[in-house]
C-alpha cells in the first residue's frame, strides 16, 4: 500500500500493511448501519470479506480495530461511545479472520489498531487501563485531523445514552507535563513537546510513557518539512553516509517498515567508526521505544544489536 500521509501524532506505534485486503474489483461493503440512523454504527463487526468497507469509512472517520479471540472487550466498546461519533470501533474475531490477523500481526488478544484514510496503524496489545486507552484515542484524533479526517458518524439513541452514562465517570487528568506535551503535539509544536517530555524524564527517569513519547516526537520533528523522495535519493547516493542512512531509516519507521530500518542500520553498523556507531545505536534505541517492547521485531532487533556490541 502506498503511504501518502505525512507521519504525525505521538504514541501511535508502527504502521502495518493491509494491501492484501484491498480488492479493487470488489464493490466496497458498507459497515452495518445503526437502527434508525441510516449511517454506520459506532461499533461494527468486521471480517476479511467486509474490511474494504472499513477502509472506505476511514476516509471519513478514524476507525479503531479490535482483533479479539472470540469475545470483544466490553470496556473498549464503552470507551468508543464516549467520543460521540468521532470514532468507530470495528471488532474482528481473529480466530475466524486469518487475513486480518496476519495483516495486523495480531499475536495476542486483544490487539488494537486503527485505520485513518486507509492507512492502518498499530496502537497497543492487551487491555490498557481506561485512562491510557483514552489518551491513545485522543492522540489518534489529533493524527486524523492532521490528515484531514475529521468527520463523525450519526449516533443511535441507545449508543448516545451509553456514551452519556460513560461520560458521567470523571476522566483522570494527565500528569501536567504529559498534558503540556499533548497540547504541544496538537498544536504541531514538536520542540515544545520534546521539552515537556525531557522534563518529565528528568523528574522521573522511570516514566516510560515520557520516554516513548520523546522518541516518537523526536522522529516526527526530524521528518517535518522533508521530502520522502529527497531522503531516499540521498540515501541511495551515499550508502555509507551515516546521516543519510539515519534519515531514510526515520522514513522507514514512520511508515511502519521497522524491519527495513533495523536491517539498514544494523548492516551498516560494523563498518562505522566509534562516533557513527554511537549515533546509530542511539537512533535504534529510539526506534525500539517508538515501536514498543511488545513488538517481536523489536526483540529481534535488540538481539542483533547486542550481538554487534558484544
Amino acid at each position: 500500500m502506498t503511504n501518502n500521509l505525512p507521519p504525525s501524532a505521538a504514541s501511535l506505534r508502527g504502521a502495518v500493511d493491509l494491501s492484501s485486503l484491498v480488492r479493487p474489483p470488489v464493490p466496497p461493503s458498507a459497515p452495518a448501519s445503526a437502527p434508525g440512523t441510516g449511517g454506520p454504527s459506532l461499533v461494527v463487526d468486521a471480517t476479511d470479506a467486509s474490511f474494504t468497507g472499513i477502509l472506505e469509512l476511514s476516509n471519513t472517520v478514524p476507525v479503531v480495530v479490535e482483533l479479539h479471540g472470540g469475545v470483544p472487550t466490553a470496556s473498549l466498546t464503552k470507551l468508543i461511545t464516549e467520543f460521540g461519533g468521532k470514532l468507530v470501533l470495528a471488532r474482528v474475531d481473529a480466530t475466524t479472520n486469518p487475513q486480518l490477523q496476519q495483516a495486523f500481526q495480531a499475536q495476542v488478544a486483544p490487539t488494537v489498531a486503527a485505520v485513518v484514510a486507509g492507512r492502518p496503524l498499530a496502537l497497543f496489545e492487551g487491555e490498557l487501563p481506561e485512562a491510557e486507552a483514552r489518551q491513545v484515542f485522543e492522540q489518534l484524533l489529533v493524527l486524523a485531523a492532521q490528515n484531514g479526517v475529521t468527520g463523525t458518524v450519526p449516533v443511535a439513541p441507545a449508543e448516545a445514552n451509553a456514551g452519556a452514562e460513560a461520560a458521567e465517570s470523571v476522566e483522570e487528568p494527565l500528569p501536567p507535563l504529559h498534558q503540556a506535551a499533548y497540547d504541544a503535539i496538537e498544536a504541531g509544536d514538536y520542540p515544545a513537546a520534546m521539552t515537556a517530555y525531557r522534563t518529565a524524564i528528568a523528574q522521573d527517569p522511570r516514566d516510560q510513557l515520557a520516554v516513548a513519547g520523546l522518541a516518537q516526537v523526536s522522529l516526527l520533528h526530524r521528518l517535518t518539512g522533508l521530502s520522502a523522495g529527497t531522503i531516499r535519493d540521498a540515501a541511495a547516493a551515499a550508502p555509507s553516509d551515516v546521516d543519510a542512512q539515519l534519515a531514510v531509516a526515520d522514513l522507514d519507521v514512520s511508515g511502519g517498515h521497522l524491519e527495513d530500518a533495523f536491517d539498514r542500520l544494523l548492516s551498516l553498523f560494523p563498518s562505522l567508526d566509534a562516533e557513527g556507531k554511537n549515533a546509530t545505536r542511539t537512533r535504534l534505541l529510539e526506534y525500539f521505544e517508538v515501536a514498543g517492547a511488545e513488538d517481536p521485531r523489536v526483540s529481534a532487533g535488540r538481539r542483533r544489536l547486542t550481538a554487534l556490541l558484544y
